[in-house]
């Protein structure tokens, strides 16, 4: 079970790393090149998905899998995107924003479906906050993000997704965000919870993925920075594992 991993970790203080995949920004060639990659260094998740996927998510998983011996949890950004053949799911809830699709519409219509194909779920509080531009998701589900100078906003928030029983609280400043969250947030929730919390948006660089991991991030999330340079993994990967030794 891939969430038995992440909350084991999380009550040993293990930091991990995950990968996200944008399926539509992912090449062949790439897949080859991250292959030979992960053979030096491994992320201890593989996420694939994004707020708005064209590429049928199926047949980009079943790629994947031939290149990448690694279990595949959904990252998705509507029902649209549920594929019978990820290991786990991400079921995620966009609880900082107030549109019902994206609350609960969209787990309704997969559910059906991630039961018949007894698909892990780990349930997950998604938070967006505002990193310095729109981005897809803010623009996608029609919500606003949290202000970044607000961390009572967002601790209230994801303390009311740990307590609606959620087992992961993800939170993020999109895909191409200006600036990552602020450590000040990031270690005001974390104080606060008693689930694993994940961090991404924004986290193109050492320095910023050091200062998440400083504030208290149990997951680090990175996407964007590592499909521009995918050596990136191999550093990242290093900065993230020297805060378990």
């Amino acid at each position: 079970m891939i969430y038995k991993q992440i909350s084991e970790n999380h009550k040993q203080n293990i930091k991990q790393l995950a990968l996200l995949i944008d399926p539509d920004k992912f090449s062949d060639e790439q897949m080859r090149s991250l292959s030979e990659i992960l053979e030096r260094v491994t992320p201890d998740l593989l996420l694939v998905g994004g707020s708005l996927v064209s590429t049928d998510t199926f047949t980009f998983i079943e790629q994947l899998k031939k290149h990448i011996n690694l279990p595949v949890v959904l990252y998705p950004g509507s029902s649209t995107q549920y594929a019978s053949n990820v290991d786990a799911i991400l079921f995620l809830s966009l609880l900082s924003g107030r549109n019902s699709e994206y609350l609960i519409s969209h787990h309704v219509a997969s559910a059906p479906l991630i039961k018949a194909n007894n698909t892990e779920v780990i349930s997950t509080g998604y938070l967006l906050i505002d990193g310095g531009c729109t981005t897809s998701v803010q623009y996608i589900s029609q919500t606003q993000p949290i202000p970044a100078n607000k961390n009572d906003i967002a601790i209230a928030t994801a303390l009311a997704g740990q307590f609606l029983g959620m087992k992961l609280i993800y939170m993020d400043a999109g895909s191409g965000a200006i600036q990552p969250i602020p450590a000040n947030m990031i270690s005001a929730v974390k104080h606060q919870l008693d689930i694993p919390l994940m961090i991404g948006g924004g986290l193109n660089t050492a320095a910023k993925v050091k200062d998440a991991c400083s504030a208290g991030a149990d997951i680090i999330v990175i996407g964007n920075a590592f499909e521009k340079d995918l050596s990136l993994i191999e550093e990242f990967s290093d900065i993230v594992r020297s805060f378990n030794q």
